[in-house]
């Protein structure tokens, strides 16, 4: 399926990395569901600059299943056909501080919990509120957006990065289940992005040390990645599911 015949649900679609996620969409003609959680006048500048016929914002907060289904349920009545096609982009509240970050010594579940149900747990309540619908057109792209602090914790976010790495997990068994059906599940994961909201605490020394270590010799932008979610959207991976891309300028490998 061609991009612009699909609906694609960007969570936390409004700002930041989702933002330039949905604007990718757009711009590539889909139909575009922004959802948010409490940014509703982002999400309506947003709708407007995609095309009110093109994008509609939805309300709804991905850790209650609930809302989740209730908000696919909506996209499907306002489009006249089904979510195609996940982005599983929002983040539970985070800021990228080191400084700030819980040590081990401080560490605690509740801190891994809230991860954990806002990458986890909200990956698998969209997915499966969505299933019925591609299954329904023989068709689905679910594509998770995790993390390159697996192979180098730069900064070690123990909570962050162990929600994605259980995200990274379920994208590899929901692939291997779902692939009869013409559903495929992928990762795309960025490194540290110039600029996000949850980026915006980072000192500016750090974006410079991580650029330095780069082939780039740069930080990728939003902009950048969204270009890669794309691709996993696109008919030109129809043959790729349960990977994991790296997009941070060539910091890491593997």
């Amino acid at each position: 399926m061609r991009i612009d015949e699909q609906v694609v649900l960007v969570t936390g679609g409004a700002r930041g990395l989702g933002k330039e996620i949905s604007r990718a969409f757009g711009r590539e003609g889909a139909f575009v569901v922004v959802n948010y959680r409490r940014s509703a006048d982002a999400a309506a500048d947003l709708v407007r600059e995609l095309g009110a016929d093109r994008a509609v914002a939805l309300q709804g907060d991905v850790t209650n299943d609930d809302e989740v289904r209730s908000l696919v349920e909506k996209a499907h009545s306002h489009f006249g056909r089904p979510i195609t096609t996940i982005i599983n982009n929002a983040l539970a509240d985070f800021e990228f501080n080191g400084d700030g970050r819980p040590s081990p010594d401080a560490l605690t579940w509740d801190d891994l919990d809230r991860q954990f149900r806002g990458a986890a747990k909200a990956m698998l309540s969209t997915t499966q509120a969505a299933l019925p619908g591609m299954r329904e057109v023989g068709f689905g792209r679910v594509v998770n957006i995790g993390t390159n602090l697996f192979q180098h914790p730069v900064v070690p976010y123990h909570d962050y990065t162990a929600a994605k790495a259980a995200a990274l997990s379920l994208t590899r068994t929901l692939a291997a289940d779902l692939g009869k059906d013409g559903i495929t599940v992928n990762m795309v994961s960025g490194g540290l992005l110039r600029t996000t909201d949850a980026s915006a605490a980072t000192p500016e020394e750090v974006f410079d040390l991580i650029a330095s270590g780069t082939p780039l010799r740069r930080v990728v932008t939003p902009a950048e990645l969204a270009d890669a979610v794309l691709f996993f959207a696109s008919p030109w991976s129809r043959a790729v599911t349960g990977q994991n891309l790296i997009v941070d300028g060539g910091l890491v490998n593997g």
